[in-house]
């Protein structure tokens, strides 16, 4: 019987993608251990969105909230992602910051590095993963997935045996944030992967917002992939992860062992369902095969913001608009993979596009900054009348070509000299006071209570200004009544 290890994204991609990445060290704590004994390969735990949501909304700090939670996960591997040679922002930064933050990733218990880069430029990959290598944690490089003419099955095997001859890493992921793969193309592209990738593991990570992602990991693993991941239900499904019970059933039907006991993964889940529950927070259902998806690729939390905005801004009769023209842009630009920041970009451009009614009339930065180069090497070029559009409407403080970057550390290290790297390292990367304000709200929470029934009630009531509620429970009656002020 093969095996095939379950790379967990109960903590981390899958609230990022359920709950905008809103789920606290308090609803992580009481099933760490639980979780640790579980049988996992690894725990996805980290990634750029989750340093930014701890520091500007949760303020919680990310550090201690990692370290806490090493101290529960004992033996399975953690694991963060870092994003190509942005980090946590949208421009490059030095490579000294980037050495730095993977040295503070393993200081604080990561055991396996992963990088992803959304053009897929190797270079963009290899100092971050070196360092790694060379700290002796686990190495993966994500190669993001996307439907295009230039994103062929070659394309991935060239740059699978790029990193695996350049840097030597474990794994090689191909990760779908968009739920764009199919099982005929697994079957083309697993095969292609695997006769250039040798020795060196092959990860598939999935999301559901086709409804094909469980299909897809069963012909996976028929054709040779060796990890998955996959989320604890309720926390799958919908445009997080298939779900790991589900998963494990049939992976076994099929003549594979994953290791993992589905009744720790079942008590993990109903933990989870009740935090839902009490914080009106949704949980993943299957999604309905949508055709319209692969044309604009947009992956699905950003297309909930979108939405969002456009209610805000009284357009929401434009939202489908604004999906085709994410398709027009996406081609006239290159064929950039919607994955973060280039779904971003995208979408923005498209957004600007439809509200002013001029195209490229206006410019955000990042997308001349993309368009010349600025982010990595582009897979295709820009439609040329496009880019002269971009260059001469964007902003003129823009150079054509990006300049050298000096290292940023000492000067770091100088200007923040009583504090320790991984509070310097939040104050490189978050501007203002965010910091501050995070720290100033004290140490984590571990420990979430479960409020009973009947005080959910009248907290709801108090929040809808509720003026007469009654409770009853056999012989048992409380009526609570609001005064007029």
């Amino acid at each position: 019987m093969r095996e095939v290890r379950i790379i967990d994204t109960t903590l981390r991609d899958a609230p990022q993608c359920l709950w905008a990445t809103r789920m606290t060290a308090a609803m992580m704590m009481p099933v760490a251990e639980m979780m640790d004994r579980a049988g996992f390969g690894r725990i996805d735990l980290a990634a750029a969105i989750q340093f930014d949501v701890c520091v500007r909304y949760l303020k919680e700090n990310p550090w201690e909230k990692f370290r806490l939670l090493r101290e529960k996960i004992v033996n399975t591997p953690l694991q963060a992602t870092v994003r190509g040679r942005s980090l946590v922002s949208f421009d490059i930064l030095p490579d000294d910051i980037i050495g730095l933050w993977v040295e503070r990733l393993v200081a604080n218990g990561f055991r396996v590095v992963c990088a992803m880069d959304g053009l897929n430029d190797v270079d963009n990959l290899v100092v971050s993963l070196k360092l790694a290598k060379a700290l002796g944690v686990t190495t993966e490089a994500s190669l993001a997935y996307a439907l295009s003419p230039v994103h062929t099955d070659e394309h991935y095997a060239s740059a699978a045996a790029e990193v695996v001859s350049r840097i030597g890493v474990d794994i090689v992921k191909i990760r779908d944030a968009g739920g764009l793969l199919t099982p005929d193309r697994v079957r083309t592209l697993v095969p292609a992967l695997k006769r250039v990738l040798g020795k060196t593991r092959l990860a598939l990570h999935g999301h559901c917002l086709t409804g094909l992602a469980p299909l897809v990991y069963l012909e996976g693993i028929k054709l040779g992939v060796d990890e998955v991941a996959t989320s604890i239900a309720p926390l799958a499904n919908g445009p997080a992860q298939p779900a790991t019970q589900t998963f494990v059933r049939n992976a076994r039907l099929l003549g594979f062992e994953t290791g993992v006991d589905l009744e720790l993964a079942d008590q993990v889940g109903e933990h989870f369902r009740r935090v839902a529950e009490q914080e009106g927070l949704p949980l993943g259902v299957p999604a309905e095969y949508d055709e319209f998806h692969f044309k604009h690729q947009v992956p699905g939390g950003m297309l909930t913001n979108l939405r969002f905005q456009l209610d805000q801004a009284g357009l929401s009769e434009r939202f489908d608009a604004v999906l085709e023209e994410c398709a027009r842009v996406r081609e006239e630009l290159g064929w950039p993979i919607m994955i973060t920041p280039f779904s971003q970009l995208v979408g923005t451009q498209a957004v600007l596009n439809v509200v002013q009614g001029e195209r490229y009339r206006v410019v955000p930065d990042e997308v001349k900054k993309y368009a010349l180069g600025h982010y990595g090497r582009l897979l295709a070029p820009v439609t040329p009348d496009v880019l002269d559009r971009i260059v001469e409407n964007g902003s003129s403080k823009i150079r054509k070509t990006p300049a050298a970057l000096e290292p940023a550390v000492p000067d770091l290290r100088k200007r923040y000299g009583a504090q320790s790297d991984d509070e310097r390292l939040l104050r490189f990367m978050f501007a203002g006071n965010q910091v501050d304000e995070m720290l100033a709200a004290g140490p984590l929470r571990t420990e979430y209570a479960f409020k009973n029934p009947a005080q959910r009630l009248l907290e709801t009531a108090l929040k809808k200004n509720v003026r007469y509620i009654s409770i009853a429970e056999g012989n048992v009656k409380l009526e609570a009544v609001r005064r007029p002020k």
